[in-house]
């Protein structure tokens, strides 16, 4: 019976180390790599469009309809 508690209380923990680890999403890593470069972020009044621009990139993310439809565009000189 000892055993058997052991186990479940082990489960448990296992279970709930990979529920807690949640995967970024391609959208919200591109909005962390575009603030550590120091990208001004523009977003309109109900969230559904993003724009960020650096000197020498520029994304565009839009949220329609549950779809997201992301831009990318580099300026290579």
């Amino acid at each position: 019976m000892k055993k058997l508690i052991v186990f479940a209380v082990a489960s448990l923990f296992t279970l709930s180390m990979f529920t807690s680890c949640e995967e970024k999403t391609k959208e919200e890593k591109l909005v962390e790599e575009m603030k550590a470069d120091g990208a001004e972020i523009k977003v309109n009044e109900d969230g559904t469009k993003i724009k960020m621009e650096t000197e020498d990139k520029s994304v565009k993310i839009k949220k329609d309809d549950g779809e997201t439809k992301i831009k990318i565009k580099e300026d290579n000189e």
